[in-house]
């Protein structure tokens, strides 16, 4: 049986409806209504237009709501039927990104951390960004240290509260990664990641997250 005909038999005994307001029918292989993804809080203008260490630093909208508790029911509440959503909102991002990228790594999670949650959210919305660009996900990069949550320190705290939290155990031979993150705030997570790929022979890095804090 193809996709097509599977999809089409799941939608007719149970309709698809938007995770946000629960309109019925949002249409095939999608789970946000045009009402809710046209009124979601976008990031304008969602390239950064000071990358700093990135090649390209991409968040595609506001952590204000409906994207905020989406996002925390997602990682606290292992609402997990929120991530294809975030699919829609990261994939809006295709023409902003750079043609060159060659792998995508999630943002990684100490295992402990990963063992009482469930799952590494960045995962989750990392796997099909890679498959959308038709790339890998990264190898051999390690949190090493279950540093205390970053929300709630200043911008010195957390750049310390980083410091050595990630190793990567293997040579890194791709060329341009892409660092996918839920949310970014200071943006000190994703540029500790950046150093380490960096000093692992990668040549560029961008980063791109569902949602930019502060």
């Amino acid at each position: 049986m193809s996709h097509d005909i599977r999809m089409r038999i799941l939608d007719f005994l149970a309709p698809r409806s938007c995770v946000f307001c629960g309109v019925a029918s949002v249409g095939e292989e999608k789970s946000i209504c045009p009402g809710c993804y046209r009124d979601l809080p976008w990031n304008e203008p969602a390239v950064s237009p000071k990358p700093g260490i990135f090649h390209r630093s991409i968040a595609m909208s506001h952590y204000s709501f409906p994207v905020d508790a989406a996002i925390k029911a997602f990682k606290f509440g292992r609402k997990l039927h929120y991530a294809p959503a975030f699919t829609e909102i990261l994939f809006a991002s295709r023409n902003s990104l750079p043609r060159d990228i060659d792998a995508v790594l999630p943002v990684p999670l100490h295992w402990r951390r990963k063992a009482i949650r469930g799952f590494n959210q960045a995962s989750e919305i990392a796997k099909p960004v890679a498959k959308l660009l038709n790339v890998p996900l990264v190898q051999g990069v390690h949190r090493r240290t279950a540093t205390p949550f970053q929300s709630g320190l200043a911008a010195k705290d957390r750049v310390r509260n980083l410091r050595g939290a990630f190793e990567a155990r293997l040579k890194i031979s791709h060329a341009h990664v892409l660092i996918v993150d839920d949310v970014i705030t200071t943006g000190a997570t994703m540029r500790a990641l950046a150093k380490v790929l960096l000093s692992s022979g990668v040549a560029k890095v961008s980063s791109l997250a569902i949602a930019r804090a502060g």
